[in-house]
């Protein structure tokens, strides 16, 4: 499977994604339309991602708890906007047992209303606050298009759910975990991102504020790659979640949910990918290093095989996710395709002459061809193998940061920035008006990501209009 040819990014990039999810053995197409099964590289790769986020949850506060996949359909008519924004995506239970429902169920497709029912049964005190619970599960959308990862019926991911006494608390959590996620973008998955702020049109359904994180795939498209929203009072009032204050005064709760999800396995598949394959980064990477020993008669083999497993124990003992490729049914070459179309970071190649020469040769998975190879001794192979791990996760982070910074662009008028965002970002003034971002989006199917954090000094003309705008947001196109 591995030998068939990737169609190139450049012929089409939709294709290249597709054939690489299957080819590179992360997922498959279920039976059921828009689901998938995430196959064992896939799953590993997303506990990688998962215990690299739950590490960082938990160091903040938050605890672990989970919540039913089935939830009564009155729970989704209590928040009226939440109710508007997810009703065509609902899968909805009618019959159990044989028998029909008295209420139909609703299949999750996020849990705020479930879980606003448990915290006005949890919540009665402000000694009782702040509640700051994650879920790790999924939930299931009736998505028209769907694709392996970006958008499937059926997906993984994180929520988090979080009560509190205060405004001010709710929003410091909802940055904070906002930070959480650009960190773990940036320094786990080298996908560099812009945290900002949704317009009201694109906030999620019931949010009061949405803030994301979104990062620029190599074919110039936006993806959302995570969100964290402030509710306000909305949900709290809708499922009465309310506690006593220290002046014995009955409050509403502010909350706040936030979720990233397997999507994210897409974003460093279509921000690092390359026409091989798959090109991971080293720190979430299911396979840091693959051993390859490469011999052609029985006393080579005894010699190289010696060599490898001692290798294969100092790598491993040095705690990098290592792999020996010792398959004597496929040739080396095929070997070498293989992992390069699985995007495992570090290829180890030892070979008769390298036993001799007390060497091995390393292939950097980021660098194809010769660029990328090197000799090195086998003596201290470990810490050089580590110190390439660190050198591949910097050079992928640079590498996207510098591609993404290339194609943003500030267009000195519409009709630029029509031609902008065919084929890039644009980052413009904008008088935040419904109108005028419906006009952006019916000219050329682009839509505002986010309104950045970091803002220039002096007001501007908004890019559409030309009304005076203080802020300036990023347009593009988006998965």
């Amino acid at each position: 499977m591995a030998e068939e040819k990737l169609p190139t990014r450049a012929e089409n990039f939709a294709e290249w994604y597709n054939q690489l999810v299957l080819k590179a053995d992360l997922a498959d197409y279920a039976p059921v339309r828009g689901c998938m099964v995430v196959k064992p590289y896939g799953w590993t790769l997303w506990e990688n991602m998962t215990a690299a986020l739950d590490k960082e949850f938990k160091a903040t506060g938050h605890v672990n708890a989970a919540f039913p996949t089935l939830i009564p359909m009155s729970f989704f008519e209590k928040e009226k906007a939440h109710v508007e924004g997810f009703s065509p995506e609902l899968a909805v239970v009618t019959h159990g047992g044989g028998e029909k429902l008295e209420e139909p169920l609703v299949v999750r497709p996020t849990s705020e209303t479930i879980i606003g029912y448990m915290y006005a049964k949890w919540i009665k005190s402000w000694r009782d606050l702040p509640v700051l619970i994650n879920q790790w599960g999924s939930v299931l959308r009736w998505e028209l298009r769907t694709k392996l990862f970006l958008r499937t019926a059926e997906f993984y991911w994180q929520e988090g759910h979080t009560a509190h006494a205060t405004a001010e608390e709710a929003k410091e959590e909802m940055f904070r975990i906002l930070d959480i996620y650009a960190d773990f973008a940036i320094n786990e998955c080298a996908v560099p991102v812009f945290k900002g702020q949704k317009s009201e049109t694109e906030r999620f359904a019931g949010a009061q504020i949405t803030t994301s994180i979104e990062g620029m795939m190599q074919d110039k498209r936006a993806l959302q790659s995570a969100t964290s929203h402030y509710f306000g009072q909305n949900f709290a009032k809708a499922f009465e979640i309310q506690f006593v204050d220290q002046n014995n005064t009955l409050q509403f709760c502010e909350t706040t949910s936030w979720g990233l999800s397997t999507r994210m396995i897409g974003a460093i598949i279509m921000t690092h990918g390359d026409d091989q394959g798959l090109v991971l980064p080293p720190r979430v990477a299911p396979i840091q290093a693959v051993i390859v020993p490469i011999f052609k008669t029985d006393e080579e083999k005894s010699k190289v095989m010696e060599v490898a497993d001692r290798i294969f124990k100092e790598l491993k003992t040095a705690g990098i996710r290592i792999k020996m490729d010792d398959r004597d049914n496929v040739s080396s070459g095929f070997k070498f395709n293989d992992w390069e179309m699985r995007g495992v970071p570090v290829r180890v190649e030892i070979g008769p002459k390298d036993v001799e020469k007390n060497s091995v040769a390393l292939a950097r998975r980021d660098k194809p061809g010769r660029e990328g190879k090197s000799f090195v001794p086998q003596a201290g192979l470990a810490e050089a193998v580590s110190q390439l791990l660190v050198d591949i996760q910097a050079s992928l982070l640079k590498r996207a940061t510098e591609f993404r910074d290339a194609n943003i662009h500030d267009p000195r008028d519409y009709e630029e920035l029509k031609k902008i965002v065919q084929d890039g970002w644009a980052l413009s003034y904008w008088c935040e008006s419904k109108a005028c971002e419906a006009k952006v989006k019916e000219d050329t199917k682009a839509t505002t990501r986010n309104i950045p954090f970091e803002q220039p000094e002096h007001e501007g003309a908004c890019i559409v209009c030309g009304q005076p705008s203080k802020r300036k947001v990023y347009f593009a196109k988006a998965y």
